[in-house]
């Protein structure tokens, strides 16, 4: 088994990033996914965002950042081989210890309904549903 090695996510990962969540199921992509987009995000939230490399190979990725108030994770993924070998659960310990430690109590995650793999990883994970809440949104003009 290869070494796993992680580090920050930085837009030089970007296109890497960006292909594998094309290609994981679950993973909803918009305008927001843009790159400057994500270059923006990344600079308001330094340090939260990671990849996962195995033999030089991006192998996951994920996106987190906080308001102030909550945290949140987006479009964690991993390569389809490399599931069930810890890597989404260290890329998601690394996004929950880094909003923890800028005083960060509470995170949030948005799956889809019909994503059964995505929902039975983060139920394992110990993440609760909120059948209590139902998220609404609002494009606005940009």
């Amino acid at each position: 088994m290869q070494t796993v090695s992680y580090a920050d996510l930085k837009m030089t990962d970007y296109a890497e990033a960006l292909a594998l969540w094309q290609a994981t199921p679950g993973v909803g992509l918009s305008s927001a996914d843009q790159p400057e987009r994500i270059q923006a995000y990344l600079e308001r939230n330094p340090g939260l965002s990671f990849v996962a490399r195995a033999g030089g190979e991006l192998i996951g990725a994920v996106l987190c950042g906080h308001d102030g108030r909550r945290g949140y994770l987006h479009h964690l993924a991993v390569r389809p081989d490399w599931r069930g070998k810890g890597v989404g659960r260290e890329l998601m310990r690394r996004c929950l210890d880094g909003l923890a430690k800028a005083g960060i109590d509470r995170c949030h995650i948005f799956v889809y309904h019909d994503n059964e793999q995505g929902r039975r990883f983060w139920l394992r994970q110990g993440w609760k549903e909120r059948l209590d809440l139902e998220i609404m949104a609002m494009d606005l003009p940009v």
